[in-house]
């Protein structure tokens, strides 16, 4: 499919009746993706924004090492894109980002330009949770009424929402490795909780939807989003494999659920400018 058939099959999706659309069909709100550098000598961000579209992804949360990819995808796309500023300067900033001040003075900078709807995503630990640029950037969020994008465990969740209760939180990868049960507790807990599920195979491993992700999804059917995770160059080519797999778990869901996780609930937090 090329690129222009591939946007002009977005923008049918976006002109769609209102009513339950089939689950083969369901437009997706990918809710985490990375447009960072090594990507940029492989995947022009025509190319980048054409793999999207030709896998029903009608708009995508991005945000990328360093920032400037996040930015040019935007600039190409600014309805499909919806920027995330990560604070990684860097692959070096991963692991160091929350006791940097030069981190604090760049997310402080590009903030400036008033285009980004979150920070993150971010890797973060429970002990570091409370440290000062933490602290700072978290009440940047508030100020700004901005997302946290957190790639976390399930003790370092609670604890920036209890640190920080005036900021919503997206996590990433539902916690990588928490239950669902876990994750369900939490959700119950914490109003300003909301979770991706990028990389989440558990969900449907075996092509058939878990059970437990099942009762939790039909519990909290407004506070879940999908994702794909495109961190290394490779996870673009098979974005649109991913997106099939997507949407064979979502078919075993009730038509609003599967609607509202595949891309009402994204749509509802971050609206088009």
């Amino acid at each position: 499919m090329t690129t222009r058939r591939a946007f002009l099959l977005v923008a049918v999706l976006c002109l769609a009746p209102p009513g339950h659309l089939g689950a083969a069909d369901l437009p997706i709100f990918d809710a985490h993706i990375h447009y960072s550098q090594p990507d940029w000598d492989v995947l022009t961000p025509e190319r980048a924004l054409g793999i999207l579209a030709g896998a029903g992804v009608r708009r995508a949360l991005v945000s990328s090492t360093p920032d400037d990819g996040t930015l040019r995808l935007h600039a190409k796309a600014p309805t499909v894109v919806v920027p995330f500023l990560r604070p990684y300067r860097s692959r070096a900033d991963m692991g160091s980002w929350h006791r940097d001040p030069a981190v604090q003075a760049y997310v402080e900078e590009r903030l400036k330009r008033g285009v980004y709807r979150g920070i993150g995503e971010f890797h973060l630990s429970a002990a570091d949770a409370d440290g000062p640029v933490v602290k700072r950037i978290a009440e940047l969020a508030a100020q700004r009424n901005l997302f946290l994008h957190a790639h976390v465990g399930d003790a370092a969740v609670e604890r920036l929402l209890t640190l920080y209760p005036g900021v919503r939180i997206l996590w990433a990868h539902a916690g990588m490795s928490a239950s669902a049960a876990t994750v369900g507790r939490l959700l119950d807990r914490h109003a300003a909780l909301w979770v991706e599920l990028a990389l989440r195979t558990d969900v449907a491993s075996g092509g058939t939807l878990d059970p437990e992700w099942r009762a939790v999804f039909l519990r909290h059917p407004d506070r879940f989003m999908v994702g794909t995770d495109t961190w290394v160059t490779s996870r673009w080519e098979s974005l649109a494999d991913g997106m099939r797999e997507i949407r064979r778990w979502l078919s075993e869901l009730p038509p609003d659920v599967a609607e509202r996780i595949a891309y009402r609930n994204a749509e509802r937090l971050f609206p088009l400018p």
